[in-house]
């Protein structure tokens, strides 16, 4: 809209200047009073639209479609006063299509130049015959065929180009946002594993010292709690070394979406036993879908997570759902906690942020894993309360 309103600023200047030279320093009668009566105009139109338009962040196409419709208006009445169809700026009337052309929609641009077109016609229309002897009328017709051409090339072309880059810089915008989250995820692997190679020496030490004291204090139930959390801490270790090798090797296996469900109730009942889990199955029983070694604990990440929502809100239950919808997988994980915080529901699995649960990084690393292998998260909050997390991939 700036740029619409500057060019017509430029325009009026350059307008104006025009008549002067030409009522003046070609000694041409052209009329005064319509001639700056339209310019007046223009300039009241602009300063207008300047005025109304200044504050607002977004410009709707309507809005441009109705200041490039006035610079056709404009410049029609110009040309009327001054020559019409015979006055040798007529082809300025193919600027408006241009500007439409990187700015409208299709139909909009269909609209614009269908306007200059009629307008043109309509100034040919209107010259006086006495402008007709000769071979002069076919040379306007000439020249309202070669105006028909133009105005289709600059639609067409200019507006198939503008699309083009348009498309060009939304993937280019979407690749460097999307190179940037994977930059934040590489990050964070390496962190995890500089922080998982620092816990396996205490880990070890404490295994010995757990050790002695079932020697000593043989079958105390404090004890065996505690050898079984040592044990759990063990195995995710030893689950995060072979993760890491399939993911450097990029092992994609084909996985039976009953045995991944299975997988993740085993992991429930082992770490989460006080929870009652509601799982319903509507795929069929051979549907398989694509995964690498981090979908697993991506899919027990967002279930933590539910987990955790729930006991803040003094419940026992979460509710999975196990469908196929157009062609993909999905997982619906209900939780019954407090829902997901508006404020942060839009950056969630984006970026990393602070909260007084954490810093979102079980969605942040689970969205990437599910990106990595063609899959979407979707975070909303439940009508009758709690926060779902819908996860799909391509069956």
């Amino acid at each position: 809209m700036q740029l619409v309103l500057a060019l017509r600023s430029a325009a009026i200047a350059a307008q104006f200047l025009l008549i002067l030279f030409v009522n003046l320093g070609l000694n041409y009668q052209l009329p005064w009073t319509p001639l700056f009566n339209v310019i007046v105009f223009e300039l009241v139109f602009t300063l207008t639209s300047y005025l109304f338009y200044r504050s607002k962040q977004q410009i709707s196409q309507s809005a441009l479609l109705i200041q490039i419709c006035a610079d056709i208006l404009f410049l029609s009445l110009l040309l009327l006063f001054s020559g019409g169809a015979t006055n040798a700026f007529v082809s300025l009337l193919l600027i408006p299509i241009a500007i439409a052309a990187v700015t409208l929609t299709p139909i909009l641009l269909a609209l614009v130049a269908i306007l200059a077109i009629a307008s043109y016609s309509f100034l040919l229309w209107l010259l006086p015959m006495s402008v007709m002897h000769g071979n002069m009328q076919g040379h306007f017709f000439g020249m309202g065929i070669n105006f028909l051409f133009s105005a289709l090339v600059v639609a067409i072309v200019v507006g198939k180009m503008a699309r083009s880059i348009n498309q060009r810089e939304l993937a280019i915008a979407a690749y460097r946002e999307n190179l940037l989250k994977q930059e934040q995820v590489t990050s964070l692997g390496v962190a995890s594993a500089q922080v998982t190679h620092q816990l396996a020496t205490p880990i070890a030490t404490v295994q010995l010292l757990v050790d002695e004291l079932e020697e000593e204090l043989a079958h105390n139930a404090i004890i065996d709690d505690i050898q079984s959390q040592l044990t759990r801490c063990s195995n995710s270790l030893d689950a995060f070394r072979d993760m890491v090798f399939d993911i450097k090797e990029q092992t994609i296996v084909t996985i039976n979406i009953s045995e991944l469900l299975q997988q993740v109730s085993e992991d429930l009942r082992v770490n989460h036993p006080e929870i009652v889990v509601e799982l319903q199955q509507q795929q069929a029983d051979d549907t398989a879908i694509m995964a690498d070694a981090a979908l697993l604990p991506a899919i027990i990440n967002l279930i933590n997570n539910a987990v955790r929502a729930t006991k803040a809100n003094q419940r026992n239950k979460i509710s999975l759902i196990s469908c196929v919808f157009e062609g993909s997988w999905q997982l619906i994980i209900r939780d019954y906690g407090l829902g997901f915080a508006l404020d942060k529901l839009q950056l969630l699995g984006v970026k990393p942020i602070s909260s007084e649960h954490g810093l979102g990084m079980a969605v942040l690393l689970s969205h990437a894993s599910l990106e990595r292998l063609g899959g979407k998260l979707a975070l909303t909050n439940h009508q009758a309360g709690g926060a779902l997390v819908t996860l799909s991939l391509p069956i």
